[in-house]
């Protein structure tokens, strides 16, 4: 789900933005600690949104695409426990 996690990713990111303008143009003017403290928790959010970004779903199985050669594939298959060798 791909959309899903850049939707995620793009909110994140925006609360970041957000976080950040409005501790340094509307915060400030009445706590100088509280806008610190508003930059330090979106400091924190890049990071996270990156690892949602880039985690991988059940379905993606992307480590489990065939490579082509199929000596290789029944290899991997059967170290896998996917099917029994052939004997």
């Amino acid at each position: 789900m791909y959309a899903r996690r850049r939707h995620v990713y793009f909110l994140l990111m925006g609360g970041c933005l957000f976080l950040f303008v409005a501790a340094w143009a509307v915060v400030r003017l009445w706590s100088v600690p509280a806008a610190v403290g508003m930059c330090v928790v979106a400091m924190v959010i890049p990071p996270v949104a990156a690892v949602i970004a880039n985690r991988r779903g059940p379905e993606d199985r992307w480590w489990d695409d065939p490579s082509g050669d199929p000596k290789s594939d029944e290899w991997w298959d059967e170290l896998d426990g996917r099917r029994r060798p052939h004997q």
